[in-house]
């Protein structure tokens, strides 16, 4: 360890916010009173002294000196090398600065005592490595600097005080941390000490050269691309000399393309600004590309283009007969619209008030009707453009919409895009599946569709991509739907509602004949003189091997059959040309799926025991035949109550519990024992439990199968009924007869019993249906009773059964 020894007696010299370490050399100016008083004090002392003048080189940081000063000797005194006088010291050697003197001159006198700075000799392996270390980090930062004579010299240096002190010429140690190294008198500590801040200040240096690297490369990047930029400009530049060309043809001349192209004026109007933020917006900057993005779509779009409506209007009912048959609700709904806009064109009323005679229509109809390929058709006849725009599952009210162009990937909504897709202003818009649109975080994009589809406000509508009003006031608009209440009530306010409730057998058959066989002989790879159908065997395949309001199923029945009939031809067991019979079926494609309840044994039906009574129901897929089967529980389980089964819906449940109520109060009127109600369970059964099930109309056919049940007089086999029943026997209006009454007569249902007030719905069933059906229109359950109920017979059971 290092301890203090020899007294000595010095001038101050001063130092402002600079530290001097012993084994520096440094030059001082003269021309400061302070310095040139301590030397010249020190010449004067020297003069009776041998040696070089001493004077003491102390710290002085904000006014207030250090505790330890340097022994410094005057070598030289002269000029400097900007001419003004000064002074070479060289530090001896750290000096304990004590209390103040009195000597010659004009300087401040101290006494001091030198600080013992010697090590141990040999070095401990310790303080070796710290030496090593020092040197190698030392070596390193001079080598960044490309200082090479100073390494050698720093290598040379051997003692452990004057290599810590070495680093008083560093230039990146502040005047805090040099006064620290001063004031540390233990070399081995003061060597510590200086192998720390070289570390830290290497340390600072890598983490500051990376990210001037970064920041050269990224400026570099940017030189190289805008030095490519204008070579790119100048070569465009020179071809289109070369060629000929005007330099506002270049393709890039966003302002002539905006001026030249036919837009709106309020449009010309945006387009223009965005222009001019794109010329004041540099190449690099992320907003030029948004600009051009924007710009080319609205470029894109066909702000002035109309096609012709065709007004022909014999001939546009020629294209939709002929392209489908059936669906005169729809046929005559779109004649009539061709009809009014030519007599509005013929007298000038194109446009009023800023809208044009656009139609929305919302086709609704269980699947295969042909709702989707009707729109093709109504564009075919109308000749205007056709588009597509698919609504099922789309959860995100952006893709209606468009998006605000402040997000990355911004694009505008499906109805822009179909209007740009179509290259007109008023084309045929198919909006498919609108009732399988849903909403979530997202927004609901059926609310957004408020405004596409109301007549009123369509004309301004905004887009918020756009952002500016495109007219949709032109559009025809057609919506297709399985199930009108799963459309929200504000949107399906906006438009007209057609309804496409099925087809007969006969017009099931019409189409198979005329449309569906020929294309299924085309995709089969067959002629029409190789393979023909009889009429026969579609009637059958649309009575027996499938049961659907539309025709989805009988074109693949017809597919199957001709594929079989192909691959048995290539198999050498079948020779064309060959026509299919109703009698070849079985052997083609296996048996008939649907046999009617009429045609089965007695004994197989399901009304052939008591308690067991057929509804008419409304599904997604059309109408359907629903039966009811009803049972009374053993009056010894106790078992009292009423049990529904069959997933049925709340409404449902209430029917059954009013039927249930409305026999308690009136059975004895009807002769039925309402005693056995009282102290037994009833269980009422609807088949097909997996299928979810709600509605009133289904109260009538619950009340004939308690009847039946109670009576034991069977339900007739041909006999179906709907209707709501109410506590007092009224039989009230439900919805759907017509598809109610299609499902009647594919199911081979003869006798049909519906309410009163739904008579005037048979006006829009076809008539050949009609003729096939004996239809009893009632306004009491005791006239469905009558219908309905079997005779009773001398032999019938008198027991109710029982529920196992």
């Amino acid at each position: 360890m290092a301890s203090t020894s020899t007294p000595l007696t010095l001038p101050v010299l001063p130092l402002d916010d600079e530290v001097v370490l012993p084994g520096m050399v440094v030059p001082l100016d003269l021309s400061d009173s302070e310095v040139r008083a301590a030397v010249e004090a020190a010449q004067a002392a020297a003069r009776t002294t041998p040696g070089k003048p001493r004077v003491l080189l102390v710290p002085r940081i904000d006014g207030t000196y250090a505790g330890t000063g340097v022994l410094g000797t005057v070598e030289q005194v002269g000029r400097l090398a900007d001419g003004d006088p000064g002074a070479l010291i060289r530090g001896r050697g750290r000096v304990k600065i004590g209390a103040g003197t009195t000597g010659p001159g004009a300087a401040l006198w101290v006494e001091g005592t030198s600080v013992d700075e010697s090590v141990p000799e040999p070095l401990p392996g310790q303080v070796t490595e710290l030496v090593k270390e020092y040197k190698a980090l030392a070596t390193a930062w001079l080598r960044k600097r490309g200082a090479w004579q100073v390494v050698d010299r720093v290598q040379a240096i051997d003692d452990v005080s004057a290599l810590a002190d070495n680093s008083g010429y560093s230039p990146f140690l502040t005047t805090d941390q040099k006064v620290e190294l001063l004031e540390t008198a233990d070399p081995v500590a003061r060597l510590k000490l200086a192998t720390q801040q070289l570390r830290d200040h290497l340390a600072e240096q890598d983490v500051a050269e990376s990210i001037a690297k970064d920041v050269q490369e990224g400026v570099d990047k940017q030189q190289r691309e805008f030095l490519l930029r204008r070579q790119l400009e100048a070569v465009r530049k020179e071809l289109r000399e070369l060629n000929g060309e005007q330099e506002g043809e270049e393709s890039d001349d966003y302002r002539s393309r905006v001026e030249a192209a036919d837009l709106p004026e309020k449009v010309r109007e945006a387009a223009l600004k965005e222009v001019d933020k794109l010329e004041r917006s540099s190449d690099q900057s992320p907003e030029g590309s948004w600009i051009r993005t924007w710009l080319d779509t609205v470029l894109e779009m066909p702000w002035n283009e109309r096609t012709e409506d065709a007004y022909d209007i014999q001939g546009a009912q020629s294209v939709l007969d002929a392209e489908h048959s059936g669906l005169q609700d729809v046929k005559e709904r779109i004649t009539e619209y061709l009809a009014v806009r030519k007599r509005r064109t013929d007298r000038g009323l194109g446009v009023v008030g800023g809208r044009r005679g656009g139609a929305v229509l919302a086709l609704v109809g269980p699947p295969g009707v042909g709702k989707t390929s009707l729109g093709e058709s109504v564009a075919h006849a109308m000749g205007r453009k056709f588009v597509r725009v698919a609504l099922g599952g789309v959860r995100d009210e952006a893709e209606i919409r468009g998006h605000r162009r402040t997000y990355v990937g911004a694009l505008p909504g499906r109805i822009v895009r179909a209007i740009k897709e179509a290259g007109s202003m008023n084309p045929v818009v198919l909006l498919d599946e609108i009732d399988k649109v849903g909403s979530d975080f997202r927004g609901d994009p059926a609310a957004a569709l408020l405004e596409v589809l109301d007549p009123a406000q369509n004309h301004t509508f905004r887009d918020h991509y756009l952002e500016v009003e495109l007219d949709l006031s032109d559009v025809v608009f057609l919506a297709t739907a399985n199930v009108l209440e799963a459309i929200p009530e504000a949107l399906a306010d906006r438009m007209e509602i057609v309804r496409l409730d099925g087809y007969t057998e006969d017009e099931k058959v019409v189409i198979a004949r005329d449309h569906l066989l020929p294309r299924q002989l085309e995709r089969a790879g067959l002629d029409k003189d190789e393979v023909a159908i009889d009429e026969g065997a579609l009637r059958k395949l649309a009575g027996e091997y499938t049961r659907e309001a539309g025709v989805r199923n009988l074109e693949r029945s017809i597919a199957r059959l001709l594929r079989k009939v192909a691959a048995q031809h290539e198999l050498g067991e079948r020779e064309l040309p060959f026509t299919v019979r109703d009698e070849d079926l079985r052997s083609l494609i296996g048996r008939p799926h649907h046999v009617p309840e009429s045609a089965q044994d007695p004994a197989e039906r399901r009304t052939s025991v008591p308690g067991v009574a057929t509804g008419l129901a409304v599904t997604g897929a059309g109408g359907d035949v629903l039966y009811v089967e009803a049972s009374l529980a053993d009056p010894e389980t106790g078992a009292a109550g009423l049990t529904l089964t069959g997933q049925l819906g709340d409404v449902m449940k209430e029917s059954a519990q009013i039927a249930l109520s409305f026999l308690r109060s009136r059975g004895a009127e009807l002769e039925l024992p309402v005693g056995d109600l009282k102290d037994r369970g009833v269980h009422i059964h609807f088949p097909a439990g997996a299928v979810p099930k709600d509605g009133p109309s289904a109260g009538v056919t619950m009340t004939t199968a308690l009847a039946s049940l109670l009576s034991g007089r069977l339900v007739r086999t041909d006999v179906a009924m709907t209707g709501e029943v109410s506590l007092t026997g009224r039989v009230l209006p439900i919805g759907g007869v017509k598809q109610k009454l299609l499902a009647a007569h594919r199911a081979g249902v003869t006798t049909v019993i519906i309410p009163k007030r739904n008579e005037p719905d048979l006006d829009d069933v076809p008539a050949q249906v009609l003729d096939k059906l004996d239809v009893h229109t009632v306004t009491d359950v005791r006239q469905v009773l009558q219908l309905a109920l079997a005779p009773a017979t001398a032999d019938a059971a008198p027991e109710v059964p029982v529920a196992a």
